[in-house]
């Protein structure tokens, strides 16, 4: 069945992928509102050190991205890849609670990150195959699932983690042996066949993905800034307590988790590419106040932040697939994470260089995320310089044939 069934019927199969993905990515904020504990104090490194924990995690994506796109356009079973991924990242999670030097956990993290992103990109390939002409809404509610995911562990990981830290990495390892076990019940076949067009992708194919994983890599590039430098800027520099901070994380998730199916189904009827610019032109500008304004006034600005990333969040992705309508469905889900993943990486590393460079840390953390958000408005720039010139190609091209 190929997402052009029953509306109810596919309504279900949505929400069951969603919850999947909810308890995919819980694991992965847990332990970012207790990061001071569990990563600074337990191995008593620097601020810019103890942002390798995020780091390495993207590392590890990063790195298998390609060849995970590779196995889920070939003959492999992606249901059952999935689920042993699942699996393996419960295990590593459970492993980096053991009492370990600080050079032991990092690699732990960069095998875990593999391990997670591997079954992310095989999900959402397998998800996009099967929701067939629905694609915008499927990837809506998988994406909603992602980020409801994100903004809960967000939200209990001050509160799980306020006595023993690790508390964090045991009970995400719990919440994906239950991913995995779901998995089994709710994943859609494996042979599903995203291999359609392999190999004829039309010339400039890459060319042209280049402006949607532009995207991709800088919305995940500042939102590095909130994984890692945003607990330590709200704890290093405002003194706010680890619930405060989840909570805080949590008003920018929330809302970006509960509108990411409207906008979703939005953009199968709407211009991906206008929602991608509106989106990334808000959360740029927006991005660029938060090491600037009043404490009390971030809990205005954080699910105004949310808001303008649900616009943005599943266009994004259909901005990629209309783009690359040659690729295989494993390999175009694999370059948007695998650039997502660069960013993440880039992110915090960025974060703490910046604040490190500047040496003050409230002007440090300001001049971060002023130029977190420079990036992505920049970005919304090419875009429309992009629009421009094919508008303009498109016009001669017009007077060329008007005038043979």
């Amino acid at each position: 069945m190929t997402g052009n069934g029953p509306p109810a019927a596919d309504s279900r199969r949505h929400l069951a992928w969603g919850a999947l993905a909810f308890l995919l990515l819980l694991p992965v904020t847990l332990p970012v509102p207790v990061l001071r504990a569990l990563v600074l104090e337990r191995f008593s490194v620097s601020d810019g050190q103890a942002t390798w924990f995020m780091a390495a995690n993207m590392l590890g994506g990063l790195l298998v991205a390609p060849l995970i796109g590779r196995l889920g356009d070939r003959a492999v079973d992606r249901r059952r890849l999935t689920i042993a991924a699942i699996l393996l990242d419960a295990m590593l999670l459970l492993t980096m609670a053991w009492p370990l030097s600080f050079a032991e956990f990092l690699a732990l993290r960069v095998i875990e990150g593999m391990a997670h992103i591997a079954a992310l990109t095989l999900l959402m390939a397998l998800c996009a195959d099967a929701a067939g002409e629905r694609r915008g809404r499927a990837m809506g509610m998988v994406g909603g699932g992602l980020t409801l995911g994100v903004a809960t562990g967000a939200a209990l990981g001050g509160i799980l983690g306020k006595h023993d830290p690790t508390a964090t990495l045991q009970i995400g390892a719990a919440v994906l042996a239950a991913a995995a076990l779901l998995a089994v019940v709710v994943l859609p076949s494996g042979n599903v066949d995203s291999r359609t067009g392999r190999g004829t992708a039309p010339p400039g194919t890459g060319r042209r993905m280049l402006l949607p994983l532009a995207f991709a890599f800088l919305d995940r590039f500042t939102v590095g800034f909130f994984t890692s430098g945003f607990p330590l800027f709200l704890a290093g520099v405002h003194r706010i307590e680890r619930p405060q901070i989840g909570m805080l994380l949590g008003a920018f998730l929330f809302p970006f988790a509960l509108l990411s199916y409207p906008f979703g189904k939005l953009a199968e009827r709407r211009s991906a590419t206008a929602l991608v610019a509106i989106g990334s032109a808000v959360y740029g500008g927006l991005v660029a106040l938060v090491g600037v304004v009043p404490p009390s006034w971030l809990w205005g600005l954080m699910p105004a932040l949310g808001l303008a990333s649900a616009v943005m969040f599943v266009p994004t992705l259909l901005f990629l697939l209309e783009r690359a309508p040659g690729l295989g469905r494993s390999s175009a889900m694999a370059a948007f994470h695998g650039v997502g993943s660069a960013g993440f990486l880039l992110g915090p590393l960025c974060c703490g260089g910046i604040v490190t460079a500047v040496g003050d840390l409230p002007r440090g953390y300001a001049c971060a995320f002023v130029a977190a958000g420079a990036t992505e408005l920049a970005c919304v720039s090419a875009l429309g310089w992009s629009l421009r010139r094919q508008s303009a190609l498109h016009r001669t091209d017009d007077n060329r044939r008007s005038q043979s």
